[in-house]
């Protein structure tokens, strides 16, 4: 992990419990690097046994004192059982939760005459079920600290018109609805609720899966900045989001898309 020394620190955030869903690889991991970075006491959560216990242990053995070593867990988040225990775990663990980066998801393409009941059910048990009973366990760890951040990640895919996935252009858009809800009822416990929108984060699952000479050229005509929007550049802005610098943004879409929404 390098992290450019160049980019700004949150002494709010050090030695805060901040739980991520989905951080063993692509947009995770960066959020886990960043966040650990900062100070934070990171736990996060992933299927992905073999690339999270990889990633926990490349940071722990990284130099710095004052740094806990970040905790992985193996969650099925599609389990609502299984994610309250790890919830319950990680606060055992590291303390009552601050910070909540709600990452998990899976931008699995398929087309309308194929979805099932049971699909249909999958797709959004993935991409926003989890989102919300995973919020639900933790307000009474931001009530007991007089405050927190729930960060909720959606996408510009549906305001695109993407073709090729609607059942996750759905549960994406309902993210957004979802921030506002949960922002009404918890704010007045000094909690904040916001949506981080990224645009085509070039992971490698991305580049290896879907972006082929057409998505190239899409991303050239779609975006205004010409480059390639990267995991690191979601995991900066988590860092605003989770931390006291944004201490009246609640509700909000922010968008990191080089333009392209």
């Amino acid at each position: 992990m390098a992290i450019d020394s160049k980019l700004a620190r949150y002494p709010s955030l050090a030695g805060k419990t901040v739980l991520i869903t989905g951080g063993a690889t692509g947009i995770g991991a960066a959020f886990v690097e960043h966040f650990f970075d900062q100070g934070a006491k990171v736990a996060f959560f992933d299927i992905d046994t073999s690339a999270g216990e990889a990633l926990a242990d490349q940071l722990g053995a990284s130099p710095g004192a004052d740094r806990v070593r970040p905790m992985f867990l193996r969650v099925d988040l599609t389990d609502i059982g299984a994610l309250r225990q790890g919830i319950a775990d990680v606060r055992s663990a590291l303390g009552p939760i601050g910070v909540l980066v709600n990452n998990a998801a899976n931008d699995q393409r398929h087309a309308i005459a194929d979805v099932t009941p049971e699909y249909y059910d999958a797709c959004i048990a993935v991409n926003v079920r989890h989102q919300f009973f995973a919020a639900q366990a933790v307000i009474d760890d931001m009530k007991q600290l007089g405050g927190g951040s729930i960060i909720n990640l959606g996408s510009v895919s549906w305001m695109l018109k993407n073709s090729g996935m609607p059942v996750y252009l759905t549960a994406k858009s309902a993210v957004q609805g979802m921030t506002r809800g949960l922002a009404r009822d918890v704010g007045k416990f000094g909690i904040r609720v916001n949506t981080l929108v990224p645009g085509w984060v070039l992971t490698e699952k991305q580049k290896r899966l879907w972006f082929d000479e057409a998505g190239k050229l899409a991303l050239k005509q779609g975006q205004c900045i010409d480059g390639e929007l990267l995991p690191h550049h979601l995991a900066r802005a988590a860092l605003f989001l989770a931390s006291d610098d944004s201490s009246m943004m609640t509700a909000q879409d922010m968008i990191v898309d080089a333009g392209w929404s």
